[in-house]
C-alpha cells in the first residue's frame, strides 16, 4: 500500500512536467523560467475562457479583475521588501483624458521653471488583455517617470470583447490629442518639444498608428517628438513571414494565438483562423502589387532573417473578406501598410525586436520602411529575446528583459 502514494506523486509530477515542458531553442537562456511563465499564462487564459463560456462573468470583467488583483499583489510584495512603495517620490493619479481612463505618473517636483519630459504609453495584451495597473506596466511606468523626469501617461483603452477595431485606436488617439494640447502640457509642466509615444506588442501597434495620424494632422500644433515601439504587431495580411513560421511554437505568443487576437480585434469569425493561417484572406485579387510591396519581406528583411523561406502568395482566396472586414487594409490597424509620404512625416523611432518572436519581422520591416522614408531609426535586436520579456512582473524578470528595458530607458534619456 505504501507504493500507492509514491505512484500518485510520480504520476502527478510527470503530468505537471508534461504540461509545463515546451521545446525551446538553445538561444533562450532561461528556458525553464519561460516554460513556467507560459504554463501560468496558458492556465489563466484557459480558466478565464471557461468562466466566460459558462456564463459566470463577462470576459473583459474577468480580465480587469485579475490584472488589478495582480497589480495590487505586486505592489504589496514590493512594499514589504522595501519598506515603502515603488519609487515613493512618483505621484500616481487615475484620471480621464478626453473621456478615456488614464493613469498619470508625475516625477518628484523639480526647481521652478524646469520643464519635464512627457511620455504616453499603450500597454500590450492582444487588444484583449492588460492594464496600466498590472505589476510590470505599473513598475516600469514609475521607473521611467523617476529616471527620465517624465510625466508618464498610461492609457486604459477599451478591450475585446467590449469593443473591436477601431475603438481601441480611437481611444488612444483621443487621449493622445488631449495630452498634446497646450493646456495639458502646461498643466503638467511638460516641454512640448520632448513628448514621446510608446507601447509594446498590441500597444506598439496603437503607438505606431497614433504617431502616423498625429504626424500628418496639420490641425495639431503639438506633435510627438519620438516613438518607441516594443516588439510591435504591425500587419494582418501575411502570417507566413519567416518569423511567424520559425517561431510559431515559441512562448508566450504562439502563431495561432496572434492570429486569434487579430480575428478578435477585427471582428472576424474565429472559425476562419485556418484560412488566415494559410494567407487565404490576403489573395492577390484584393491585394495590389503596390500594397504588397509595403510588407514584402523578401525585400525588406536581411538575408539572415529571410533564410530559405518562401513567400506565400495566394491567387484566389476568401473573396468576400476585403469588403466584409475593411480593417484588413486599414493603416490604423496595420501601420506597416502606410504610404511612404506618411512615414516620412513620422518622428524618429526606437524599435525593439526579439529573435524568438513571431512579430520579429513586423518590427524589422517597419524599421526598414521608416529608414527608406528618411526617418532616423534605432533598432535594438535581442538575439536571446522573446515576446513579452520586456514587461514581466518583478519576480518574473528575465536577464534579457532587464537589458532591454535599460537600453530603452537609455535611448529615451538621450533622444527625448
Amino acid at each position: 500500500m505504501r507504493l500507492l502514494p509514491a505512484a500518485v506523486t510520480l504520476f502527478l509530477a510527470v503530468g505537471v512536467a508534461y504540461y509545463v515542458y515546451v521545446p525551446l531553442p538553445a538561444g533562450i537562456r532561461e528556458p525553464w523560467k519561460l516554460m513556467m511563465v507560459d504554463a501560468v499564462f496558458r492556465t489563466a487564459m484557459q480558466l478565464t475562457s471557461l468562466k466566460h463560456r459558462l456564463g459566470l462573468d463577462p470576459y473583459f470583467k474577468c480580465i480587469c479583475e485579475s490584472t488589478e488583483g495582480l497589480g495590487s499583489l505586486v505592489k504589496g510584495l514590493l512594499a514589504s521588501e522595501s519598506g515603502g512603495g515603488v519609487m515613493p517620490g512618483v505621484k500616481v493619479s487615475d484620471v480621464t483624458f478626453a473621456g478615456v481612463p488614464v493613469r498619470v505618473y508625475e516625477p518628484p517636483a523639480g526647481g521652478e521653471g524646469h520643464l519635464r519630459r512627457g511620455l504616453m504609453y499603450f500597454h500590450g495584451g492582444g487588444w484583449a488583455h492588460g492594464s496600466a495597473k498590472m505589476g510590470g506596466y505599473d513598475t516600469n511606468s514609475r521607473t521611467m517617470s523617476d529616471e527620465l523626469n517624465a510625466v508618464v501617461v498610461s492609457v486604459e483603452y477599451r478591450l475585446y470583447p467590449e469593443v473591436h477595431f477601431p475603438a481601441p485606436y480611437l481611444d488612444c488617439l483621443a487621449a493622445a490629442k488631449h495630452f498634446l494640447s497646450q493646456e495639458v502640457l502646461a498643466k503638467y509642466a511638460i516641454d512640448p518639444e520632448r513628448v514621446a509615444v510608446s507601447g509594446d506588442s498590441a500597444g506598439g501597434n496603437l503607438a505606431a498608428a497614433v504617431a502616423q495620424e498625429i504626424s500628418t494632422d496639420d490641425t495639431m500644433s503639438g506633435k510627438f517628438s519620438v516613438q518607441a515601439l516594443i516588439y510591435p504587431v504591425l500587419q494582418a495580411l501575411d502570417f507566413n513571414t519567416p518569423s511567424y513560421l520559425e517561431n510559431e511554437n515559441i512562448p508566450i505568443l504562439y502563431r495561432t494565438l496572434m492570429v486569434h487576437f487579430w480575428l478578435q480585434y477585427l471582428g472576424v469569425d474565429l472559425s476562419l483562423q485556418p484560412q488566415f493561417l494559410a494567407n487565404n484572406h490576403s489573395s492577390s485579387q484584393h491585394f495590389t502589387p503596390e500594397l504588397r510591396a509595403r510588407l514584402d519581406w523578401t525585400v525588406l528583411l536581411s538575408p539572415k532573417h529571410r533564410k530559405n523561406y518562401k513567400q506565400l502568395i495566394v491567387e484566389k482566396g476568401l473573396e468576400r473578406l476585403a469588403k466584409e472586414v475593411p480593417g484588413l487594409l486599414d493603416v490604423r490597424a496595420s501601420p506597416l501598410l502606410a504610404e511612404p509620404e506618411v512615414l516620412a512625416k513620422c518622428p524618429r523611432a526606437y524599435i525593439l525586436t526579439c529573435e524568438y518572436d513571431v512579430l520579429r519581422d513586423d518590427g524589422l520591416m517597419y524599421a526598414r520602411r521608416l529608414q527608406d522614408a528618411g526617418v532616423s531609426v534605432t533598432n535594438d535586436h535581442y538575439q536571446d529575446g522573446f515576446h513579452g520579456c520586456f514587461s514581466f512582473i518583478p519576480w518574473l524578470e528575465f536577464d534579457v528583459g532587464k537589458r532591454a528595458f535599460r537600453a530603452y530607458v537609455n535611448w529615451l534619456q538621450n533622444n527625448l
